[in-house]
């Protein structure tokens, strides 16, 4: 007889007085070390097994072995726990890597050109993700503002609160500041380099078609002084791992995902004030409940 039809006609035997309301101390002492031996197989995982099916070892012993074991595994399982709630309220919890943020603005156009964007997605820091937090500065609902210290953008909201974007803003000696509207709105925009960017960059073509590739992203607002266009923009990017960096020429780049929130948002001929470096208020905005 195999070992296997051995086991199987064995375990019958030894419960069946149990079954019959016939419950022995002896049986009772084998049915708690059974629930104990397959606790400690859940717990300690197949070593604990092993080592309740070995014979030759006293059950003192196998105890000892046993708790042991469950008790390492329990210690690790909290450090693993531990160390992950520790990076968690760090800086929050990764992001999925795979594809942006659903988004209730999204056209079927954005969904089809940002299901699988031809860069990589990154992971935005928590201070730069996109919410409402209360705005102690006094521009009137409908304004944005933009803090190039903080590597903010903030669309001002009724009763003392703003939508706050993380934000790439000029490098120092590209940044720009000053009081301008928004003289008009583009869906998926095209991009022509001016000459300074040829300049900078090298090599550029003279006009890029809109689409997830295009620095300059999903959406685009334009923004005038005395009805002329400065060349600064409020745009998307294909670069949304130097989010809260001084990297562009000047313009201020979002998220695609937050860039089509705030076109939602704001209407032309809004206000947007760009505080330079040093303009600053102490403290423009407060994060937590809005």
């Amino acid at each position: 007889m195999s070992a296997q039809s051995s086991s199987t006609l064995l375990v019958p035997n030894v419960l069946l007085p149990a079954l019959r309301g016939h419950t022995s101390a002896r049986h009772r002492r084998y049915r708690k070390t059974v629930r104990l031996g397959i606790v400690g197989a859940r717990v300690g995982g197949p070593f604990a097994l092993l080592i309740r099916r070995q014979t030759r070892l006293s059950r003192g012993v196998k105890d000892i072995l046993v708790t042991g074991i469950t008790a390492t595994t329990l210690l690790t399982s909290v450090a693993s726990a531990s160390a992950q709630n520790i990076f968690e309220a760090l800086f929050g919890r990764m992001a999925p890597s795979a594809g942006p943020v659903p988004d209730a603005n999204f056209t079927a156009r954005d969904r089809q050109q940002l299901a699988n964007p031809p860069y990589r997605q990154a992971w935005i820091p928590p201070a730069y993700r996109r919410q409402v937090v209360r705005y102690h500065r006094k521009e009137a609902p409908g304004t944005i503002l933009v803090d190039t210290d903080a590597r903010y953008v903030y669309y001002v909201l009724p009763e003392g609160k703003a939508v706050r974007y993380g934000a790439i803003v000029g490098e120092d000696a590209q940044a720009w500041s000053g009081v301008a509207t928004v003289g008009r709105k583009e869906e998926w925009p095209g991009w022509t380099p001016t000459a300074n960017e040829k300049r900078r960059l090298g090599p550029l073509p003279d006009y890029v078609e809109g689409g997830a590739a295009n620095p300059m992203g999903a959406r685009a607002l334009y923004l005038y002084t005395n009805g002329q266009d400065t060349l600064y923009r409020i745009h998307g990017t294909n670069q949304p791992g130097w989010i809260g960096h001084a990297i562009s020429s000047g313009c201020i780049r979002l998220t695609n995902e937050d860039v089509i929130d705030l076109y939602s948002r704001v209407k032309t001929g809004a206000l947007v004030v760009v505080l330079g470096p040093k303009q600053g208020a102490s403290r423009t905005a407060s994060a937590g409940a809005p």
